[in-house]
């Protein structure tokens, strides 16, 4: 199949009239992606393609622009070649790339998640979100004043570090559960996340469902506390109890009031297996956005896990397709109205809201991955033999560098799969070869190229990956000891360094490019938020 091409000229016009449904894909590494790359471009790592591919990109007829860095780092061939044995058959290389978008003049953006983070600073302008600082917060906890702080983020996020005295209540959850927690009217709630985005959508997402209670966002969130020069609170566990039957009764009468003020449609299953008929003709995303748990003990079959804060807080991590379908999905007609409602605004045209009971959640646990063709394997007690014999083996780390700096197979080298052909060469002699990754998946995945690559090596990988290393109770190293690539393969939050100098000016600039968004998207013209 001849693979076809796209000037950025033709692509640009093509985003600006964002008419069809296209994916732009970009498939350098999100690190690389994250120092610039047009406003609707997904980053898809050729890495990862095959683990991500279908869940990004569903529809495998759909037209696919594929970008990469230009000359100097050509990855889109590659990359195109994938997604065809994957049944990809609507393909364009964009010509020159990165390298050829910059030339024709038009837009750059850095950072991640973009389109999100712009959407945030938008609705900040054209709603008026009130904010707290971190100073005012500390001042009125301290006379003793009841104020209850919600943070928005993930679990994960609030037990790394979080306000002194927060519950965690993530986007999604904020109108479902507040109820529940904050039972008198007058007392002010305060949302935050790590920055920005999550506590402006948090807090405006409140007072569009009409909660009396005086609320405001944490400005600058967790980093604007840290920058303040006041402690953070560790490893806290405290999360927000899901609602009793009159809390619920209310959150329901507020999101449905927010469905007619922002026009989102609630569908039922009848007219979900119509659209699922249409597969092959649009796009069709499903969503189910409450939590993980709820998710794994059954969900609809086909849906996927997208918690509803994190759909809106990081939508190119979710839906690669522009102008797709999207059927928000949820049994309380809360958090899925309350997700539609923003996905609406952000000008995603076809957005549908799906209540479904527990007759209809019959599929349990994950949802299924890439189709990995699996290679012959070492199980971890079998590889710390090897290692203990004194072999010539090597063990090569494909996680991402801050999965690696924070444990791996001791002696392991850490490398990134769609660099290996150039970055092999610093490896030693081995005669075997043990690939690993955090679940093994990419490890398989790379296994046949390596071997081609070796042709005179065994090439085995680690069953399980290095969760299951350290599920066997083996030790783990740490730190950037053995890197056989350039550790630009993920976006570094400004809190992922332990130099406190670092962490305060990548803060402060991180907080900066945020507010810098509004501007530069007006210069940039390709988004189409939408004011109610």
């Amino acid at each position: 199949m001849t693979i076809k091409t796209i000037t950025p000229q033709a692509l640009r016009l093509l985003m600006q009239e964002d008419a069809g449904e296209y994916a732009l894909i970009d498939v350098r590494e999100q690190g690389v992606h994250s120092q610039g790359h047009p406003f609707f471009a997904v980053p898809l790592p050729l890495s990862h393609l095959e683990l991500r591919a279908a869940a990004l990109m569903p529809r495998k007829t759909v037209p696919v622009y594929i970008l990469d860095q230009g000359p100097e780092l050509p990855l889109a061939e590659r990359a195109a070649e994938r997604l065809q044995s994957l049944g990809y058959d609507n393909l364009y290389l964009v010509e020159e790339g990165i390298a050829g978008w910059h030339a024709a003049g038009f837009e750059l953006f850095t950072g991640v998640n973009v389109p999100s983070k712009a959407f945030g600073e938008f609705v900040e302008e054209n709603c008026g979100t009130p904010h707290i600082t971190a100073e005012e917060l500390a001042r009125r906890q301290g006379q003793g004043e009841k104020i209850a702080i919600l943070d928005s983020r993930p679990f994960p996020e609030f037990h790394r570090m979080s306000i002194p005295g927060g519950i965690d209540m993530p986007g999604a959850e904020l109108v479902h559960r507040v109820h529940e927690s904050v039972q008198d009217e007058t007392t002010p709630i305060v949302v935050n996340c790590a920055g920005r985005t999550r506590s402006i959508i948090g807090a405006q997402s409140l007072i569009n469902a009409g909660i009396k209670n005086p609320i405001t966002a944490l400005k600058d969130g967790t980093m604007g506390w840290y920058l303040s020069g006041l402690d953070l609170a560790h490893r806290e566990d405290r999360v927000a109890p899901a609602p009793g039957t009159e809390a619920l009764a209310r959150s329901q009468r507020e999101a449905k009031a927010v469905a007619e003020r922002f026009g989102v449609r609630s569908i039922d299953l009848e007219t979900l297996g119509k659209m699922q008929a249409e597969r092959q003709e649009r796009t069709l995303f499903l969503c189910d956005v409450r939590t993980e748990e709820e998710f794994l003990n059954g969900h609809l079959p086909g849906a996927r896990h997208t918690p509803g804060g994190q759909l809106v807080q990081a939508t190119d991590e979710y839906i690669g397709v522009r102008n797709a379908r999207i059927v928000v999905i949820d049994d309380c007609a809360v958090r899925a109205i309350m997700t539609a409602s923003w996905l609406i605004q952000m000008n995603w045209t076809e957005v549908y809201a799906l209540t479904v009971g527990p007759e209809a959640l019959t599929e349990k646990g994950p949802a299924p991955g890439g189709d990995v063709k699996k290679a012959e394997t070492v199980t971890p007690y079998e590889l710390d033999a090897v290692l203990a014999s004194g072999e010539a083996v090597a063990v090569i780390d494909l996680a991402s560098s801050l999965d690696y700096r924070a444990g791996h197979v001791p002696g392991a080298y850490w490398a990134i799969r769609a660099r290996l052909e150039k970055d092999l060469v610093f490896m030693p002699a081995a005669g075997l070869v043990i690939l690993t990754s955090p679940d093994g998946e990419l490890a398989h995945l790379a296994a046949p190229e390596v071997a081609r690559l070796r042709p005179q090596t065994i090439v085995r990988v680690l069953a399980g990956g290095t969760d299951a290393w350290e599920k066997s109770s083996l030790p783990l190293e740490s730190g950037e000891t053995r890197l056989l690539s350039e550790a630009d393969d993920v976006w570094y939050k400004p809190y992922d360094t332990s130099d406190r100098e670092s962490v305060r000016r990548r803060m402060q600039e991180y907080l900066t490019w945020e507010v810098g968004l509004m501007e530069q998207i007006a210069r940039d013209g390709l988004a189409r938020f939408r004011k109610f």
